[in-house]
């Protein structure tokens, strides 16, 4: 089988994630960039079991362009399966599967729930859920009738980079300055403010059916930004029928989703619909506990088979974003590490910076070091792992 990945960046759930579920699933992979030189193969043994078959190459490619990963497929080998776990290119690569006559997302679904506008026009439309946003095209005055608190933030945006909560109209004013001179010509969303506890809901489908897989409580950082720094396990997510209602609005329930939602006073609000698996390592959390091949079986889907529901989680687990406070040049930090056989909790550490690296403050995704991920029997012992794991590996910025 050949399964084409477009990808812009290497991550780590393509690189430790779907690169050896497609090996396992013994596929050929060929990676469509538009960054070849940045993508390191994964090393295969003469003596792995994994079969032969199952070889990595890398092309380069406009990925941003349908057009232009249809036609490099088309001279290339035939394919199976045409994927991406990439944010910024779920439409493209829609197109392209829709074109070979593929397993694939709707290719509106993924434009819909990629810009924040379209997904809360969606939602209005279907009688899902009405949130009071209104977006911005370059050059458009900020709102005068949005209630305060607001949030302002990029239209496709990601990683919480510049989104930020506003009190007044003056500061609304100076926000969207300040972001249009980071982001000319991009679009913006501001909207209402969504108060109460943040969650995440994971799901996986095949087009007809959408499993629910669990989901995750989010705990934030101090306003007024918005940087996810610790996710614990919820097995049972709340509000789950309003997700499941937006995302057959959206249309958006083939392979893996990562809905985040608000529960508010008045009931469950979207914030987001990312159309692919939840990252930042949680995938890898959400694998070890509900210890099923996530990476192959969302791969699965592309590839035709129709998911089983994964059985109930094992245990408790929680993600531990290690987040800088402060800007400057890491002097010490701790390695990776895997658990040890035999502990009752599990914790992994994945260093996401290296000693001798410049951290300049951003109040995004991108000031995390790096990221703890524990799972065990209960929440009292994995608290107790990452407290002891983060008092003594401190990371040290100077």
């Amino acid at each position: 089988m050949r399964l084409y990945l477009t990808a812009l960046k290497p991550t780590d759930s393509v690189t430790d994630g779907f690169l050896p579920a497609a090996r396992a699933l013994g596929c050929e992979v060929t990676i469509l960039t538009d960054r070849p030189e940045r993508h390191s193969l994964p090393e295969t043994s003469e003596t792995s079991e994994v079969p032969m078959a199952s070889r990595v190459e890398v092309l380069h490619c406009d990925v941003r362009d349908a057009r232009a990963v249809v036609d490099a497929i088309a001279h290339h080998h035939p394919p199976d399966a045409v994927f991406s776990n990439s944010d910024h290119i779920q439409a493209e690569t829609a197109l392209a599967a829709a074109y070979f006559g593929l397993p694939g997302k709707d290719w509106r679904a993924c434009v819909d729930a990629k810009n924040k506008a379209l997904t809360r026009r969606r939602l209005a439309a279907a009688g899902v859920e009405s949130v009071r946003s209104v977006r911005l095209a370059p050059g458009d005055p900020p709102p005068r009738d949005l209630p305060f608190p607001a949030v302002v933030k990029p239209r496709e945006g990601v990683a919480s980079e510049d989104v930020v909560l506003v009190g007044d109209a003056d500061e609304l004013a100076r926000t969207v300055r300040a972001i249009r001179d980071r982001r000319p010509g991009e679009a913006l969303v501001v909207e209402e403010y969504l108060d109460g506890p943040l969650h995440t809901m994971e799901t996986l489908g095949d087009g007809e059916r959408i499993h629910v897989l669990g989901g995750f409580r989010t705990t934030l950082g101090p306003p007024p930004y918005f940087v996810e720094e610790r996710l614990d396990w919820e097995g049972d997510p709340p509000g789950r029928d309003h997700v499941l209602r937006a995302l057959r609005a959206l249309g958006a329930g083939f392979g893996a989703c990562h809905t985040e939602y608000v529960m508010t006073a008045a009931g469950p609000r979207i914030i987001e619909v990312n159309y692919r698996v939840i990252g930042d390592h949680c995938d890898f959390l959400l694998a070890d506990l509900l210890d099923v091949p996530l990476f192959e079986l969302i791969l699965g889907v592309h590839l035709g088979a129709a998911p089983d529901a994964p059985g109930p989680a094992k245990g408790h687990g929680t993600a531990l974003s290690l987040v800088a406070d402060r800007s400057g040049t890491v002097v010490a930090a701790p390695g990776a590490v895997d658990p040890p056989p035999g502990e009752p909790a599990r914790l992994w550490h994945r260093p996401l910076r290296a000693v001798g690296d410049r951290v300049d403050l951003s109040h995004t995704n991108r000031d995390y070091l790096g990221v703890v991920r524990a799972v065990g029997p209960d929440r009292a012992g994995v608290d107790a792992a990452i407290a002891a794991f983060t008092a003594g590996n401190p990371w040290v910025i100077a």
